[in-house]
């Protein structure tokens, strides 16, 4: 048999290299190759081992027909195009948390300098300059620091935190109360945690939902003189208000180590003599890169060698034909978490829930649909990429209970699945089922029966049973641009629930309609849901 053949297109440590080459294999460790060179040495590849510099296009997985596993040396896969990997089968992998400790480090590194000014400090040394009563610094013990995002890295700063005497609070609605308290470490709201924090650092993913999350809105709500560390995402900060902040005195300074754009395109935040600014850095550290290698070559070893799964991003572990049948399910519990989760504010989540009725509940491999609910629950939290492999384990990290049970009850349908979380808010639940051929329906939220199709943007109205409401809720929608796809309506004890499918463009204001939706006097809750 012919030796398997190892493409690695992005540079790798020899001690990564070395796993692969001690089982004979073939490695062709080459960086800086253009897109059709790769495709052409790709022709009869096994695996193809990247970091962030190789773009891997529907093109390029086209070139590569013999692959069987893609190794992402880092953490994100946005530079993978995960649907055409899919469709062909290819087993996507990455190193999720391996550089953990260099980016808490460096979050700690730029909280100390803040504190003692050190870089400053340096540059008058270095200018010849002796000015000791100029640089008086602070100390941590005692200090307040805040933690937005309490995940692997926010909590490696927190165990590190501890030992400079801090009290450590942190925001983090997905990690349970009880993990929080095993790290010594009080959950808040966001709004409590920048009103009582001195240092405050964040630890969060990129998402629509938390794009410039820190604006001048935010700063304002903080405590003055607070001071900011971000070695997370750039996008978390509005930068022309951080700046702002800074220069009214109501922020005390900022330790950055990404940005919006990178390098910069406006230097002014950067450059602000309060602000101490790294190109980057978090994850460059000699140690963090050897460790992101030996990690995904192990895995990409683990699997070619032992077919054994570590740390996918796309596989399903099931048969094949089985899962086939349960696509569309899968698709359908993830939808029915995500409209759960989209359901009222960020909030803990304790318990996800799953009940499968009628034929569902004698079916192999439902197991995959409580991993797909979960990743649907973690997916818009994780940065580092969550799927039906990991979800399962990611839910473990944070505390959420998953409980699946079982009824052979139809409840009106041949098979139907009801997803519920249990949150620090109470209970939110909505269930579904899966018409032929092979499309998924919403068929009732919070008990209230109400059949509506799944995907696009959704609202979702809970309001008194009454005459006019309906009309009403058009007419806003009209009003402000929205176009209506279609429009379920249930009634139960509890009142009535409606479901609204919507167009959302560029010339409709879906925001400012669902803000006037609320104010209707018949209307209870109403929410925007994005699938």
């Amino acid at each position: 048999m012919d030796p398997l053949n190892i493409v690695v297109s992005d540079d790798l440590p020899e001690s990564a290299l070395d796993i692969l080459r001690a089982e004979g294999w073939r490695v062709d460790a080459r960086s800086g190759r253009k897109p059709d060179e790769l495709a052409k040495d790709l022709a009869d590849a096994d695996a193809l081992i990247v970091r962030s510099a190789t773009k891997v296009t529907k093109e390029l997985l086209a070139a590569a027909p013999k692959l069987r596993i893609i190794g992402r040396a880092g953490s994100g896969v946005d530079n993978i195009d995960m649907p055409a990997a899919s469709g062909k089968g290819v087993l996507v992998v990455n190193a999720p948390g391996a550089n953990s400790i260099a980016v808490a480090e460096q979050a700690l590194a730029l909280m100390l300098s803040l504190a003692r000014s050190v870089p400053a400090a340096d540059q008058a040394m270095k200018a010849g300059k002796w000015e000791k009563k100029k640089f008086m610094g602070t100390e941590l013990r005692n200090k307040v620091l805040g933690i937005a995002g309490l995940g692997r890295i926010g909590q490696e700063v927190a165990a590190r935190a501890k030992s400079f005497g801090m009290a450590i609070i942190a925001y983090d609605p997905y990690i349970s109360a009880d993990v929080a308290a095993s790290l010594g470490v009080e959950l808040r709201t966001l709004d409590d945690v920048c009103a009582s924090a001195d240092y405050l650092t964040l630890h969060m993913p990129a998402t629509p939902e938390t794009k410039n999350l820190f604006n001048d809105e935010r700063f304002a709500r903080c405590r003055k003189g607070i001071r900011i560390i971000n070695t997370a995402r750039g996008e978390l900060i509005d930068e022309a208000a951080l700046a702002r902040a800074i220069e009214s005195g109501h922020v005390g300074g900022a330790g950055l180590d990404v940005f919006q754009k990178e390098p910069p395109v406006d230097w002014t935040l950067p450059q602000l003599a309060k602000v101490v600014a790294t190109p980057h850095l978090a994850a460059s550290t000699e140690e963090a890169q050897e460790q992101v290698g030996l990690d995904t070559a192990g895995a990409v070893r683990d699997f070619l060698r032992d077919g054994v799964v570590r740390n996918a991003v796309n596989f399903p572990a099931i048969h094949p034909d089985e899962l086939q049948r349960l696509q569309p399910w899968i698709k359908l519990a993830d939808a029915l978490t995500t409209i759960a989760s989209q359901m009222g504010g960020a909030t803990r989540v304790d318990t996800l829930g799953l009940r499968y009725y009628g034929a569902l509940a004698d079916s192999r491999g439902t197991d995959i649909l409580a991993s797909s609910a979960a990743a649907g629950l973690l997916r818009p939290i994780l940065s580092g990429g969550v799927s039906v492999i990991n979800a399962r384990a990611a839910a473990r990290e944070r505390g959420i209970d998953i409980v699946e049970t079982r009824s052979s009850r139809p409840r009106h349908f041949t098979s139907l699945v009801s997803v519920k979380l249990h949150t620090s808010d109470g209970e939110r639940w909505a269930e579904g089922t899966v018409f032929e051929p092979n499309s998924p329906r919403l068929v009732s939220v919070r008990g209230i029966d109400v059949e509506a199709p799944l995907g696009g943007t959704m609202l979702i109205i809970a309001n008194e049973d009454q005459p006019g409401v309906i009309g009403e809720v058009g007419t806003i929608l009209g009003t402000h641009g929205v176009n209506i796809a279609s429009f379920a309506l249930g009634r139960g004890e509890g009142g009535a629930v409606g479901v609204v499918n919507v167009d959302e463009n560029a010339h409709s204001s879906l925001d400012a309609a669902i803000d006037a939706i609320r104010k209707v006097a018949a209307v209870k809750e109403a929410w925007v849901v994005r699938l």
